[in-house]
């Protein structure tokens, strides 16, 4: 299934960063399986985003991993939870959710490349 064509116009107005995960903690009052997780993108701040990631990812994997992430959408009440930030990935076969980041380190705790 495709999706209608954007602009590039459009796109532009994405803000993609790479922050690194500094906490993660399970989602009980979700309706779907997730983790809210806490991601340090450096000079931009800290923020919070629910994921839905508990079936590839285990928290302990998460931790101090790097991830792609939308920081500019409107913030969204999950339950008792407000997601700040969209992190990025994509569903396999089995429609898992398989996260996007970086192939090689682009940033050390703290930091953040614009």
């Amino acid at each position: 299934m495709t999706k209608p064509e954007t602009t590039f116009e459009d796109f532009n107005k994405v803000d993609i960063r790479i922050g690194t995960i500094i906490e993660v903690n399970d989602f009980s009052k979700a309706k779907k399986p997730a983790y809210q997780l806490t991601v340090d993108f450096g000079d931009l701040g800290i923020k919070k985003s629910s994921a839905q990631i508990t079936q590839l990812y285990t928290k302990e994997a998460l931790l101090n991993k790097q991830v792609l992430a939308i920081v500019n959408f409107k913030k969204k009440q999950i339950a008792n939870f407000v997601s700040e930030c969209l992190i990025l990935g994509v569903s396999n076969t089995k429609n898992e959710i398989v996260l996007l980041q970086a192939s090689k380190p682009a940033v050390k705790k703290g930091e953040q490349v614009s």
